[in-house]
């Protein structure tokens, strides 16, 4: 093959030899909060195996193994795998965690109390049965980090175009992924050391009468005692046709009973079976060599993961070799297995080879105009070379005596920190914090049951779902292909919504819209004595809404007419509707949740300001900014010291002991209101009036606020008994997720459930 780094070089490839998609799959055992192994089943929250894209099981019932989609960047592939790694920890049982090692906990006595995964297909059964029978169930309860890498489509294609030796793009993609994967098994070795944290076995790992490494090492998985195929396996690399036909003979002797027992450190990768491989050529290349990291809360860190690209974009680099391929791999794991039975506290026997990598890598480097963040990652595994007490081995020997702790202990320590990481803010998720709560919700509930997601804009709550083939945008976690496009135009419109529901014959507030202050001003004595309410005509978390209940004065209804005309061009003012207002979320023609709102309030303790009061509330874990938390911070701005205003307070006034001041007349949650789930309190009648007037409306996924004087009264006996005061096309489905009292609604997965109902969870 022609020199690679000077068909980059020469026809200014930098910059497209740098990108790369890649996939990571990681494996872990489900352990109780002891560290003991798991004796329940895979958690029956997380859907069907058969079809679940992204969390699966291994070989036994505990590992669990989580799969995420392919990306272009290391930090959104680590992103997600920490998502799919809370999810699961929340879909177990509460007193299950996962284990942060590697190697396996303490495993039990008899081998029969290792139970293999309880699948559906039985084919996959019998498989896991013959890998029992042939290695043991105690070397299959390894577990570890697979490596999936692609180099970007574009790189390859201009390099073909550059190149005369192969004929077609195929042929010289499948050459390259080979060239990569033999210098890869030559120089695994040093992933080995820098990577390799498997130092110890724990009891139940090794039998009494089996070879067994001179603990501690570098990496017991890495090594011949980890699980590897038998001494009589070998397959070539040096050509694609050699690796098929190896593997073919291979299962045509009885030494492997199909293609997939073949536990190479690399994998090649055409599709889902040989045949694809055969047909496509190497799409891109599996590496199975990476132990889980017990300091990284999702067993890999970035770093690592940007490492291993940098790794493999230089066995790309390296000039090729002349020496015989197949001994170069014979050579690779002599050395490997070497490196991985070394105490981590010792230097490495191959130190001198180790730095000229380095070296190469760096210079490499030099020649594509890296980032300083690339040399900074290549430094690193240098300083770890010629300083191995920094290695992950190392410092894990090095906490044991430190702390005085046995390998169980510390695995359980960084376990649990995990867990309770995982477990400390519930409605929130890793690697979607920056979306709003509602979003986050959605996204956690769909991984769980097996949708898959894509993020196609952050910043707009845009998520692609994707389930059996069928596709289904949704934005908000709410707003989807049920609604057609006029709806939420609609609800936006608080004129129209108000016209269509009256004509419908709904109870409505009466009122008047104005285009500018001047006009709205003149209304002033005809409301002056009477209570009214002010607000934009199209807005959207109670923003710019005044309440006066008992009218107002002039210089205050100014002032809450300048703070609509804020948020609009349009105000309305209408008849304040006196009772009780509550939001009932209306799905597919079914009320799934009635919420109370309380609005921003505090309660006296007879010593703190209201200024004090609120900081001190605005301590609640619950509460937060930009719909991140399902309660948001309670402000002291102009609504709020108008508010205070009128109850004749100030930000500085004391409040006496359980006396409330309101900060806000409108209950929105998203300007400090409190969350009461009543949907076991509120009759059926209030209910039907919400399906109803939502059904005049259009929608099918729908928030919509009632004000109701009594609920004990029949709305169907009484003209009064109730009014509507606003339909919402964007409700936040958080607040009754996550309410501040009562029974939490999970309304996420009613949604799930109307676009796809066949993949409920029962």
């Amino acid at each position: 093959m022609q020199s690679i780094k000077d068909l980059i070089i020469q026809n200014n490839n930098q910059e497209w030899f740098k990108k790369l998609r890649i996939g990571l799959e990681k494996e872990s055992q489900r352990v109780t909060l002891a560290g003991e192994l798991a004796a329940t089943d895979h958690p029956k929250t997380l859907g069907a195996r058969k079809y679940h894209p992204n969390i699966q099981t291994d070989f036994s019932e505990t590992q669990v193994e989580l799969i995420t989609p392919v990306f272009e960047n290391e930090h959104d592939v680590v992103s997600y795998l920490g998502a799919l790694h809370e999810v699961v920890l929340r879909s177990m049982k509460q007193e299950e965690m996962l284990w942060p090692l590697s190697m396996p906990p303490i495993l039990p006595e008899k081998d029969e109390d290792i139970i293999i995964a309880k699948l559906e297909k039985f084919e996959d059964v019998l498989y896991r049965r013959y890998l029992a029978k042939s290695y043991g169930k105690r070397k299959q309860m390894v577990s570890g980090i697979h490596y999936n890498f692609e180099f970007n489509k574009q790189f390859i294609e201009k390099l073909f175009e550059e190149q005369s030796e192969y004929q077609t793009l195929s042929q010289f993609k499948t050459a390259l992924y080979l060239k990569v994967s033999r210098n890869y098994l030559r120089y695994r070795w040093l992933i080995t050391y820098l990577f390799g944290a498997a130092p110890i076995s724990e009891a139940g790992y090794f039998s009494e009468d089996e070879e067994k490494p001179d603990e501690p090492v570098r990496s017991i998985r890495n090594s011949k005692f980890g699980y590897t195929n038998h001494d009589d396996v070998f397959v070539s690399y040096e050509t694609l046709e050699r690796y098929e036909q190896d593997i073919a003979d291979l299962i045509e002797q009885g030494k492997l009973s199909e293609e997939k027992e073949f536990y190479s450190p690399v994998r090649l990768r055409g599709g889902k079976t040989m045949a694809d491989l055969k047909n496509a050529g190497i799409q891109y290349i599996e590496i199975r060599n990476i132990d889980n990291n017990p300091f990284a809360p999702y067993g890999i860190t970035e770093d690592q993961v940007e490492f291993l690209h940098i790794f493999l974009m230089y066995m790309l680099w390296l000039d090729n070799r002349t020496d015989n391929a197949d001994e170069l791999l014979k050579v690779g794991t002599q050395l490997n297995n070497e490196v991985a039975l070394e105490n981590p506290l010792n230097m490495t026997n191959y130190l001198t080879e180790g730095l000229g990598v380095i070296a190469g890598m760096r210079q490499m480097l030099d020649e594509i105009n890296a980032s300083a963040n690339w040399y900074y990652l290549v430094d690193k595994a240098e300083e770890l070379l010629n300083d191995t007490r920094k290695t992950i081995a190392a410092q894990m020997l090095t906490m044991f005596e430190e702390e005085q702790l046995t390998q169980h202990e510390f695995a359980v320590v960084y376990a649990k920190e995990y867990y309770d990481k995982a477990w400390e803010k519930i409605y929130q998720l890793e690697g979607f914090r920056d979306m709003e709560l509602s979003t986050q919700i959605m996204i956690f509930d769909s991984l769980q049951r097996g949708v898959e997601v894509e993020v196609i804009d952050r910043s707009d709550q845009f998520i692609k779902l994707t389930f059996n083939g069928k596709v289904e945008y949704v934005k908000n976690a709410n707003m989807t292909s049920k609604d057609n496009y006029v709806v939420p135009l609609m609800m936006a419109n608080k004129i129209v919504t108000k016209k269509v529901l009256n004509e419908a014959g709904f109870r409505v507030p009466l009122g008047y819209e104005f285009q500018s202050l001047e006009r709205a001003r003149l209304i002033y004595p005809e409301i002056a004595k009477t209570g009214f309410v002010v607000k934009p005509k199209s807005t959207n978390y109670g923003l710019g809404i005044s309440i006066f209940k008992e009218g107002a004065s002039q210089e205050d209804y100014e002032e809450a007419l300048a703070i609509a005309f804020k948020e609009d061009t349009d105000v309305l003012v209408e008849e304040f509707l006196p009772g009780t207002e509550y939001r009932f979320f209306v799905i597919d023609g079914k009320t799934q949740g009635v919420m109370l709102r309380v609005p921003a309030n505090v309660m006296g303790d007879g010593q703190s300001t209201v200024e004090e009061l609120v900081k001190k509330k605005n301590q609640d874990p619950l509460r937060g900014t930009h719909h991140r938390s399902p309660l948001e911070l309670i402000q002291l701005g102009e609504i709020e010291r108008l508010m205070l205003k009128e109850q004749g307070l100030t930000i500085h006034s004391i409040l006496e002991e359980g006396q409330v001041a309101y900060l806000r007349e409108n209950s929105n949650v998203s300007t400090g209101g409190d969350s009461i789930d009543m949907t076991d309190e509120i009759s059926s009648h209030y209910k039907t009036i919400a399906e109803q007037a939502v059904l005049s409306l259009g929608a099918v996924i729908c928030g919509i606020d009632l004000i109701i004087p009594d609920k004990e009264v029949n709305p169907f006996e009484s003209k009064n008994a109730y009014g509507i005061i606003e339909a919402n096309f964007n409700p936040a489905m958080h607040m009754h997720c996550f309410p501040y009292q009562g029974k939490g609604r999970r309304l996420t997965q009613n949604v799930l459930d109307l676009l796809y109902p066949e993949s409920k969870v029962i």
